[in-house]
């Protein structure tokens, strides 16, 4: 009994030495924004495994020369939010600087707020393409309606013309027989020219409508014609 005491304090004492011999491990914790992590647990798994939280962000541990592996996590409601772990090797005493950025854990619903974001964006695109092809499919109809106006117009513009055209025709015919009476129903193509103040060929055009009508005859004498006004 009294040399299994002995062990024990041998190895306690071994155990302190090697600790107070010990490299010291240290550093901070940032997220993916580089910002301080508060209330992380960090643990190293020496012989004991250490352990601590993070008050103010940063940690610490004295560790014997070997190999470790230091962990990360930051938990709430029994739910890792985000962790890291990182190996270091401890080949003599001293300090050694070791940062630690804690990523978003990926099993714990990262991956479902990816798709839900992700479903929302798709639907967002979808309303905003369905109201894009209503506002072109609105502007299409819309040029449609306004060229459809212009056309109109203009072929109304077109027939009023000839129309107008058409009056002002039948009113030089009615001038040219007026002043076939006048002058006792026989005159001159060259008198009928100096009373109305149109073209020549206009004059003749007019004439030989009036010829193919029947109203008139035309009497060739000389260079000139003479115009007869036929009784009906």
């Amino acid at each position: 009994m009294g040399k299994f005491k002995l062990l024990i304090c041998l190895f306690v004492i071994l155990s302190l030495v090697n600790f107070v011999n010990a490299a010291t491990i240290y550093g901070t914790l940032y997220d993916l924004s580089l910002k301080k992590v508060n209330n992380a647990r960090v643990e190293i798994n020496t012989s004991p495994k250490q352990f601590l939280i993070a008050q103010n962000g940063t940690y610490s541990f004295n560790v014997p020369n070997g190999g470790y592996t230091i962990k990360a996590q930051l938990v709430q409601k029994n739910t890792i939010l985000a962790s890291i772990q990182e190996n270091i090797t401890i080949k003599q005493d001293g300090n050694y600087v070791l940062d630690l950025i804690l990523f978003p854990d990926i099993e714990e619903g990262v991956e479902d707020i990816d798709i839900e974001v992700n479903s929302n964006i798709i639907e967002t695109n979808k309303n905003k393409s369905s109201i894009l092809i209503g506002f072109f499919v609105l502007v299409a109809l819309v040029v449609i309606l306004i060229v459809m106006y212009y056309l109109k117009k203009k072929k109304l513009k077109k027939e009023q013309i000839k129309s107008e055209q058409g009056k002002k025709e039948e009113n030089d015919l009615d001038q040219i027989i007026k002043i076939i009476k006048q002058e006792g129903g026989r005159t001159t193509q060259k008198e009928i020219r100096k009373q109305i103040p149109l073209s020549e060929a206009k004059i003749s055009l007019m004439l030989a409508e009036l010829e193919h009508k029947g109203v008139i005859e035309k009497i060739k004498k000389g260079r000139g014609n003479i115009i007869i006004l036929r009784k009906k």
